[in-house]
């Protein structure tokens, strides 16, 4: 049986179980919901490490993500066996890789996560249903009143009430069932005189999803999947932008666009404690293997691993032919694992080596990393959603340095949040190449998670109020995490003053109310200055 709540939050990602959190702290009945069988999105089910601004360890974010930092830094020193020299550091990056001042493994940010959560399920207060997802959902005018889920398990339908429904899906697959205005894809260059949006509206124009694997490297070993169904297509596939064959070490330069060769040098010598991870100074993408790895043997007393372990999220399996988001669902992600399964067994018998031979049969995918049979992750790495249309919407304007100098962008009356990174748009399935765009750090309106219409529904991840430009650098780990933690803190307000989202956005007393209990609660709110740093 389950209980009435007070919220109930859609979809377990990193927005979702802030939100949860948040409002679990507010003393509110929570139900949470997950597609999948783990919690937590980014960092779990698609296996991502985070992306960060570069001041992440200092400040920038919310007391409660720091605190998740924090923790999965404690896991690491608890139980994994690291030298001297890593366990003494305050700033562990327990996989050593370049993305990230925090690069790990997915299970271990959901034993965080499920430890978070943990003490407000055993209250009572919280909820949690796995593998549900949402199939319908009904209004009555303004107000959103059904939610129907479907237990992916045994196909049983349960009907859900609550006061306020957060959308934290993936997709923002909840706007669409339940008739919520919002955009889809990139909007029109006149709706917001942007200048990197097309002439015309292109709702199918989408970036390209990911679907991740882990790898380790065998030497003498032979660890070579079965040829993909798919492979000959991905073998022979040349986008028109890119400079030779997608599977291939040559791609594009995110920034420049000019072709750059990658390196790909499984279990390199070098020492990882000396590795930095600043992308603000060294995009660090050029070296595939240490890129985004999880785990570096060398952090750890001799022996205790035979091998690294990193990522795979690559140019070389970003996938854009169809959009994900939308009808063709199913067929987009059928695809996109093929071209990853196909990218390994490139990797395992074809892709030159250092030496002048090809193939590393030695490369083994690892399914104890993902959770999986396959050893793909969970979901796809999905960078784009549908998008709320909201009281406020950022674009580019708010935030592009070309437009706004290096210490502009917009300050809202309205800020609940912040974030920094750059506006980095993937090739997409409009045929666009890469976008990436500098920008500044930026503020959270606590508009652009109001919806312009509906009362009780508001946004908990990427599908708040950007545009298919600023959505670029909204997308983040750290920004999905404040804007669902903000909108579950949100909802409970609401519920306790029996106020409604708008009202709090608009009402200056109302709002300045609702923010000191977000600088109680740690939420960061504005910048300090930056300059120097």
């Amino acid at each position: 049986m389950i209980p009435e709540a007070d919220i109930l939050v859609v979809g377990g990602g990193l927005g979702g179980v802030a939100a949860a959190l948040a409002a679990c702290r507010a003393g509110r009945s929570v139900v949470l919901t997950e597609e999948t069988d783990w919690i937590g999105g980014q960092l779990t089910s698609q296996a991502v490490p985070p992306d960060e601004h570069p001041w992440v360890e200092r400040f920038g974010t919310t007391a409660s993500y720091r605190r998740l930092r924090e923790e999965i830094r404690r896991y690491y020193r608890h139980w994994y066996p690291l030298r001297a020299e890593a366990l003494a550091l305050t700033d562990l990056n327990p996989g050593a890789g370049r993305v990230s001042k925090l690069c790990h493994e997915p299970r271990v940010a959901l034993a965080v996560l499920e430890g978070m959560l943990a003490p407000h399920r055993a209250a009572g207060r919280l909820t949690v249903l796995t593998e549900h997802r949402p199939v319908s959902a009904e209004s009555d005018g303004d107000f959103l009143r059904t939610v129907t889920l479907q237990d992916l398990r045994d196909g049983t339908r349960r009907t859900l009430t609550a006061r306020y429904v957060l959308d934290a899906t993936e997709t923002g697959e909840l706007l669409s069932l339940a008739g919520v205005e919002h955009a889809n894809g990139a909007e029109a260059q006149g709706e917001f005189d942007e200048l990197h949006a097309p002439d015309e509206a292109q709702p199918d124009n989408q970036q390209g999803i990911t679907v991740c694997f882990a790898l380790s490297h065998h030497e003498g070993q032979d660890h070579t999947i079965d040829r993909p169904d798919d492979f000959d297509f991905w073998r022979a596939y040349r986008p028109t932008f890119w400079p030779g064959p997608l599977l291939g070490f040559e791609a594009p330069d995110p920034r420049t666009l000019e072709p750059v060769a990658r390196t790909f040098v499984p279990n390199p010598e070098l020492d990882p404690l000396a590795v930095s991870a600043d992308q603000s100074a060294d995009a660090g993408d050029k070296e595939l293997w240490g890129f985004r790895r999880i785990l570096a043997r060398k952090l750890h007393t001799p022996g205790a691993f035979a091998s690294d372990i990193t990522l795979v999220n690559w140019p070389l399996n970003d996938y854009w032919l169809k959009p994900y988001v939308g009808e063709q669902e199913a067929e987009a992600l059928r695809e996109a694992r093929q071209l990853s399964l196909s990218l390994l067994y490139w990797l395992q018998t074809e892709a030159p080596r250092p030496d002048g031979g090809t193939g590393f049969p030695g490369l083994r995918i690892r399914p104890d990393v993902t959770g999986t049979a396959d050893g793909l992750a969970k979901s796809a790495y999905v960078r784009e959603s549908r998008r709320i249309k909201a009281v406020t919407t950022v674009t580019e304007h708010d935030v592009a340095i070309d437009i706004v100098g290096p210490y502009g962008g917009t300050r809202y009356r309205d800020s609940v949040g912040v974030g920094g990174y750059r506006i980095d748009l993937h090739p997409s399935t409009g045929g666009d190449n890469y976008i990436d765009v500098g920008s500044v750090p930026f503020e959270i309106p606590l508009g652009a998670l109001v919806p312009r219409r509906v009362r009780n529904l508001l946004p908990a991840g990427k599908n708040i109020g950007t545009t298919h430009i600023t959505n670029g650098c909204y997308r983040l780990h750290p920004v999905e995490w404040n804007v669902g933690e903000v909108a579950g803190a949100l909802a409970a307000h609401c519920v306790a003053e029996d106020i409604e989202p708008q009202q709090v956005q608009a009402e200056e007393k109302r709002f300045e109310d609702f923010a000191r209990l977000l600088d109680r609660d740690g939420v960061q709110r504005h910048w300090p200055d930056v300059r120097g740093y």
